[in-house]
């Protein structure tokens, strides 16, 4: 899977991404300490919300955290590019996954885009939680939903007169 999930474009070559691993007893933990900081964060959140965050890991027996890794130094590729990077990082570790028959599931919630979780999980000052793919084996089939028609979104362009 991660070897699918590294053939994305990647402009210069630059590997804006990395993954961290989380498993067995790990996703536990993290549930702990993600429902810690979302009480601390949100003293007034309720017992059903700190339950969530606490379970949040939990539902799938591997959650891969896809981390964009956006170094400012590094100003001959933009930040825009190498975020997209990552962001197809994480659409190519889902494919695989599910093209491999395992359920899989790309998720992010309050916990991808705060600087205490990132801290907790190692990140860098210029590295951000691109996503976390869970993946398991499905229970299953997940209903289709509802997708816009292509053809609505296409427009031509044409140079001005």
């Amino acid at each position: 899977m991660l070897a699918s999930a590294v053939r994305v474009p990647d402009h210069g070559k630059r590997v804006p991404f990395r993954f961290l691993s989380i498993q067995g007893d790990a996703r536990d933990a993290l549930g702990e300490a993600v429902a810690a900081r979302g009480l601390a964060l949100r003293p007034e959140a309720g017992e059903a919300a700190v339950a969530k965050d606490r379970a949040r890991f939990s539902h799938a027996p591997l959650v891969v955290v896809v981390v964009a890794v956006l170094d400012p130094a590094d100003e001959a590729i933009p930040a825009q590019e190498r975020l997209l990077t990552a962001g197809c990082a994480c659409f190519a570790l889902l494919q695989a996954a599910q093209g491999l028959g395992f359920g899989a599931s790309w998720l992010t919630g309050w916990p991808a885009y705060d600087p205490g979780v990132a801290a907790l999980l190692g990140l860098g000052a210029d590295e951000r939680i691109a996503g976390f793919i869970h993946v398991g084996t499905p229970k299953l089939q997940p209903p289709e939903r509802e997708r816009p028609d292509p053809a609505a979104l296409l427009r031509e362009w044409t140079p001005p007169a």
